[in-house]
């Protein structure tokens, strides 16, 4: 029984060895296996593949942009062109509400014109009509009269067309408005036509822009 049982544990101890040493010698194998994978040099790449890669992508990035600046040229021609085509139809119809205004009042004058047998009075209550219409309408425009007699003489809005010489007034005072002055959205449409009080004095010195109301009008 001591032989029987010396023979077992003699045979498993044979076995576990040869187990131990199977498991070691796949283990070197598999090692064996992958070291020449891990140890195998990188590949080089070829510089002139290398080089081709390269140009083919500054090609790509080189023809969106030309796309691009393409693109956005043809936007500007088209914004241009739009321009120029809004710029013309406002040149062209600017005025169109201003003279809508206009034919009203041109059209009551004609009424008034076309009146059967009308009397001084009624053609004059009619003009006086046309006139606060036309007054309406150059205030809705913003064009405002400006202040002329009585007033110091300003040649940036002043035209003066001869002096005379004046007791009752200052020198340089305008004493007399021959074309009314007009401002358009703060700036002079149409200076004044005016004449200026000078010291009797110097009756017989003549402004250096005098010019008779006669000639002026001729010349309006």
């Amino acid at each position: 029984m001591n032989k029987l049982e010396s023979f077992m544990k003699h045979k498993k101890k044979k076995d576990a060895e040869s187990k131990n040493k199977n498991v070691s010698d796949q283990k070197e194998a598999s090692d064996t296996e992958q070291e020449p994978e891990a140890q195998k040099p990188e590949e080089e790449k070829d510089p002139v593949e290398t080089l081709k890669e390269e140009l083919r992508q500054k090609e790509e990035a080189l023809t969106e942009k030309k796309n691009e600046y393409l693109r956005l040229l043809a936007e500007t021609e088209n914004f241009k062109k739009r321009m120029r085509k809004e710029k013309e139809e406002h040149a062209q119809y600017a005025n169109e509400k201003l003279l809508k205004e206009l034919v009203i009042i041109h059209e009551n004058l004609e009424r008034a014109l076309e009146a059967p047998n009308p009397s001084v009075e009624s053609l004059r209550q009619g003009v006086e009509m046309i006139l606060k219409q036309f007054d309406a309408f150059l205030e809705k425009e913003k064009v405002v009269p400006m202040k002329a007699v009585g007033e110091p003489f300003d040649p940036t809005i002043h035209e003066v067309l001869c002096q005379e010489p004046s007791n009752q007034h200052q020198e340089n005072t305008i004493t007399q408005e021959y074309s009314k002055g007009y401002f358009y959205n703060g700036r002079v449409l149409r200076p004044a036509k005016v004449v200026i009080a000078k010291s009797s004095s110097g009756s017989d010195e003549k402004a250096p822009e005098e010019e008779s109301p006669e000639e002026s009008e001729k010349d309006s």
